[in-house]
């Protein structure tokens, strides 16, 4: 299982996803730092959702026509740029130009993202449950390092507040070209001509439909609980570095049951633990709607971690169980992009509901979606059997 390319995207994954914790603390303090109006602190982060709307399908097919290892050169620059950008943003305290560099960073991460499926492509195929999660899991060291290079760099340039964090993940992008340059012999990725005048059918396969709904419900529910978590904890008077330590145990709750999730999935079948995951998230809602406790945030966004996994890794896992080569560069494109509307939509929504109606009846909001996904996995689980 683990070869050589295998151990080089987990490098890179842990290189480049050390600046997703930082950009969840970023999104919504520097948004609040230079937003015009309160209400408009979530944009920044709901932009770079929007990019990877935009980026997700022709990252795919882009990497359909040259293949992965471009792909991924081209995600780590845009992360570069975009962290470049953020610094010019802090300095000048200019708010379209902070949008303008999460917009490229949602951009990068589209790219990053892709990592998950070429570790799978990258090992024989029973191991492609246990290679997604363990690409994963990986993230689990950025859930550590993340924070702290947070806290470290933030004050770290005079000129700007929060700068210097941006100025670190420029860092970060810039190292992890590295390990991505020394990938060799990447399997081909199959062009999505052999599709074409049938692609929608794909798409009513019910194991498709079980995937891509799985990871959009389960990324749209994460990006309600967590992109306002910061904010509401400021708000309640918790300091920001503790408001770092959730999210970072947040993080370590999303990759750390990556580490067994592939085996669990292969022990009792993947709609068991997208199910688990679906339940997970309705108890991270129920905590938050219970009080505003520390230990309350912590075990909220703890769940919300552990929820994501189940639904994520499991969906991750039925989709690519379900794809043939020629099949995947389309509809993996398209399954990101409907998992960034999701989540775009709900990082969106959730800074108006949080100053509109506060932090308890925004989780509380989030139940509706988790029923209607458990109902749709439900009504689906005849036909859609685990692999």
């Amino acid at each position: 299982m683990f070869t050589r390319n295998f151990k080089l995207i987990l490098i890179t994954n842990v290189i480049l996803s050390t600046a997703m914790p930082m950009l969840v603390l970023l999104g919504a303090l520097a948004g609040a730092a230079l937003s015009p109006v309160a209400y408009a602190a979530t944009i920044p982060p709901s932009v770079q959702i929007l990019a990877a709307v935009l980026a997700a399908a022709p990252m795919s097919l882009y990497m359909g026509r040259v293949g992965r290892k471009k792909g991924f050169v081209l995600a780590a620059v845009l992360l570069a740029a975009g962290g470049l950008l953020g610094v010019f943003a802090m300095i000048l305290q200019h708010f379209i130009l902070l949008c303008i560099a999460h917009f490229v960073m949602g951009a990068a991460f589209v790219g990053i993202n892709f990592l998950r499926f070429a570790a799978a492509e990258a090992v024989s195929g029973r191991w492609t449950s246990n290679a997604i999660s363990f690409t994963l899991a990986s993230g689990l060291i950025a859930a550590f390092i993340g924070p702290e290079v947070f806290s470290a760099t933030k004050d770290m340039l005079p000129s700007g507040a929060y700068a210097g964090a941006y100025a670190a993940i420029a860092v970060l992008g810039s190292f992890g070209v590295f390990p991505i340059l020394a990938l060799r012999g990447l399997p081909p990725v199959a062009k999505e001509g052999g599709v074409k005048g049938r692609a929608y059918a794909l798409f009513m396969r019910p194991k498709i439909a079980i995937a891509v709904a799985g990871a959009a419900v389960s990324q749209a529910v994460m990006a309600l609980l967590m992109t306002p978590t910061a904010l509401a904890m400021v708000g309640c008077g918790f300091a920001e570095d503790q408001a770092a330590d959730v999210i970072k145990w947040h993080v370590v709750a999303m990759f750390a049951p990556g580490f067994f999730t592939g085996a669990l999935i292969q022990r009792f079948g993947v709609m068991v633990i997208i199910s688990t995951g679906m339940l997970a998230l309705a108890a991270a809602a129920m905590f938050a709607m219970a009080g505003l406790a520390l230990w309350q945030f912590y075990l909220s966004l703890i769940l919300t971690g552990l929820g994501w996994s189940f639904g994520y890794i499991g969906s991750t896992s039925l989709l690519q169980s379900t794809l043939t080569p020629a099949e995947r560069p389309l509809v993996q494109g398209a399954n990101d992009t409907l998992i960034a509307v999701a989540s775009s939509v709900a990082s969106l929504v959730s800074g108006v509901l949080y100053f509109s109606v506060g932090w308890a009846a925004l989780a509380a909001s989030v139940l509706p979606l988790i029923a209607l996904a458990l109902l749709f996995l439900a009504w689906h689980v005849r036909p859609a059997k685990s692999p």
